[in-house]
């Protein structure tokens, strides 16, 4: 039997894993990793409940030099917090999720949340609004999650972005859309405070990033619902939809809005681990990392140049 391992096999299972101090310690670190493992509400396929620490796992095996920034994003601190666990209630989850967004909200650091299903980002979301001004939210995603609940709770992942520009009223850029109910339909015709740019009017292209930006605010949460990317690179996530964007131009708009806005805090949710299958996770720990790269460039040194 072999029983060498990877060098990745023996960092911390930290994001990243980083293995100094200085650069993964709370007190030290700007950003926070929450992971949230919690499928309370799917609706199709299942394994959201393990994404977030299988996205924390791989991404072990990432060079930590980004090479479109040319810095180590991980030097600004990146602090993985212990994995967050289900709830017995939809309602409970979603409360005891908003005390503790609202506590490391109100600590200044960036908190970077990974799930678990769409429904989690809710009470993070909140938690940002209450702490920070002229907030807008930019969504990645397949479908508009406008719903007002969905199989009994509100709380659903499918109402998602309910929560957010009807509850809440926090404008909102919706991109990559591709999925939508007749009531969803509907409620877009209510004057909400939204805007939608369908994948099938933006796939392929970049042409549309300065206006989608733009016309966001100033102070700008990031969510990511990694079935926004086509389903060719992330198969596994709960419900997948054909025909979504590229790496490259989700990487182009994420880019753009951290030149553009400021980034106040992010999440990427919907990955659905499967053992064995391991890219997914990669992708998914690469596209945060990358967004770190550009919300922080200008904090960060260039490594030659």
């Amino acid at each position: 039997m072999n029983t060498d391992m990877s060098e990745s096999a023996t960092l911390p299972l930290n994001f990243g894993g980083i293995d100094e101090e200085e650069y993964s310690s709370f007190d030290a670190s700007k950003v926070l990793i929450l992971p949230v493992s919690y499928e309370g509400t799917v609706s199709y396929g299942t394994g959201t409940g393990a994404g977030a620490m299988a996205i924390v796992d791989a991404s072990r095996n990432m060079e930590l030099y980004e090479e479109e920034t040319d810095t180590e994003p991980y030097k600004v601190g990146i602090h993985t917090l212990p994995e967050f666990a289900p709830r017995e209630t939809p309602e409970k989850m979603m409360s005891d999720l908003y005390e503790l967004s609202k506590e490391l909200v109100d600590k200044g650091k960036f908190v970077c949340m990974l799930g678990g299903e769409h429904s989690v980002s809710a009470p993070v979301i909140q938690a940002h609004n209450e702490r920070y001004e002229n907030m807008s939210v930019l969504q990645i995603d397949a479908h508009a999650d406008l719903r007002d609940t969905y199989d009994g709770t509100p709380h659903s992942h499918a109402s998602i972005m309910a929560r957010v520009v009807k509850d809440m009223r926090i404008p909102s850029v919706q991109v990559g859309i591709r999925s939508i109910s007749v009531d969803e339909a509907i409620s877009l015709k209510e004057n909400l405070p939204t805007k939608i740019y369908w994948a099938r009017d933006i796939v392929g292209r970049t042409d549309w990033i300065d206006e989608a930006v733009d016309s966001l605010t100033d102070n700008v949460y990031l969510t990511i619902d990694i079935d926004g990317l086509d389903p060719s690179i992330v198969p596994t996530t709960g419900t997948p939809e054909p025909g979504g964007l590229g790496w490259y131009e989700t990487l182009t708009l994420i880019r753009k809005l951290a030149a553009k806005k400021r980034v106040i805090g992010m999440d990427l949710v919907e990955y659905s681990y499967f053992e064995n299958y391991d890219s997914p996770a990669f992708l998914c720990s690469k596209l945060v990392y990358k967004s770190l790269a550009y919300i922080f460039e200008d904090e960060l040194e260039k490594v030659t140049s």
